[in-house]
């Protein structure tokens, strides 16, 4: 079968449609025909090695996480599914891809497609609906009356996350272009701040929340505007020791991931606030969850470009240049 591979870590990963051998299943896993996956910005990451040290793969590595497909066989022991469903997942984590004409997908992970979103639409959800979701309600756990700050609001997770934690109650704020104050405003964003006319630290103020989307001095920037007990919860780093104890990773990591974390983590404690590195996991029922509000469409999928299989290297290329509103989809049947 097709599939978008890496090659090498670093400058030059070769990346491109290759064969490669067609997924055996495991006894808890699904065959799933892959129609559609979303591209996510942690797929420019991978090859270039930046999460070397924790995401492991077998080269050459099919790219990938975000899927939507119909099951084609069952392992023995899968019990909620069966072949002719059609289903979405991430596989963010678990060492596979899902740029390909066939993943081998964990029950676990899985869910049922909401009927009312095409396969385009689901696919475009697991990366950034988990990720929102664990941000928003384990990590923060955001309750109504609350103040929300999700940056970069016409993103990928920006526009997911704005409609979950008003789904939750909170009050929103975000920053986007001139050109996207309409489509975050649509969205349910309470506050909009055009970062091309102001400063969001300079004009928003007692926040509850906020989610760390913008590399660069934005998530320290971010401490000024929240009240004293407030949550950062952050998905692009600084990774945290936290984070290497959770995964079990050597006491040399801990220590480096701890000096990359010192700065904001000082910054957030002189301000009583708490710091937070976020990596999603896949999470079946989670997802399944999710489902029941794009169904109810309490939220609604954002697609802002979707490509053919063939030029699925283009749609990396395109994702990476940081304008997509909403999500970037791969179309592969």
């Amino acid at each position: 079968m097709k599939a978008l591979t890496f090659k090498r870590y670093g400058k030059s990963p070769e990346i491109g449609l290759t064969d490669v051998p067609r997924p055996t299943l495991k006894p808890d896993e699904l065959l799933v025909q892959v129609y559609a996956a979303a591209v996510n910005p942690i797929d420019n990451m991978i090859p270039a090695g930046t999460f070397k040290p924790v995401l492991k793969f077998e080269l050459p590595a099919t790219l990938g996480s975000d899927v939507a497909g119909v099951v084609v066989e069952v392992g023995s022991s899968v019990t909620r599914f069966k072949p002719g469903d059609a289903v979405f997942a991430s596989l963010f984590d678990l060492g596979r891809g899902s740029i390909a004409e066939f993943a081998a997908v964990p029950e676990s992970v899985a869910a049922l497609k909401p009927d009312n979103l095409d396969f385009v639409q689901a696919a475009s959800v697991p990366m950034v609906g988990l990720t929102s979701w664990q941000a928003l309600r384990e990590r923060a756990n955001v309750r109504a009356g609350q103040k929300v700050f999700v940056p970069a609001g016409s993103g990928g997770i920006g526009t997911f996350a704005i409609q979950l934690a008003k789904y939750f109650g909170a009050k929103v704020g975000t920053t986007t272009s001139t050109a996207n104050v309409q489509l975050v405003s649509s969205l349910g964003a309470d506050e909009v701040v055009d970062y091309k006319k102001q400063a969001f630290e300079n004009v928003l103020r007692g926040y509850d929340v906020v989610l760390g989307t913008l590399r660069g001095d934005a998530l320290e920037k971010s401490v000024g505007i929240l009240k004293p007990g407030s949550k950062i919860v952050s998905l692009i780093g600084p990774l945290d020791a936290a984070f290497a104890r959770a995964r079990r990773l050597n006491f040399l990591l801990a220590f480096v991931f701890g000096l990359m974390s010192r700065k904001i983590t000082r910054l957030a404690g002189k301000k009583n606030v708490s710091y937070a590195f976020l990596f999603m996991r896949p999470d079946g029922e989670q997802l399944a969850n999710i489902a029941e509000l794009l169904k109810s469409e309490r939220i609604r999928p954002v697609i802002d470009k979707v490509f053919p299989f063939e030029r699925a290297k283009e749609a990396l290329e395109y994702l990476a240049q940081g304008r997509a509103k909403g999500k970037v989809v791969v179309q592969i049947k």
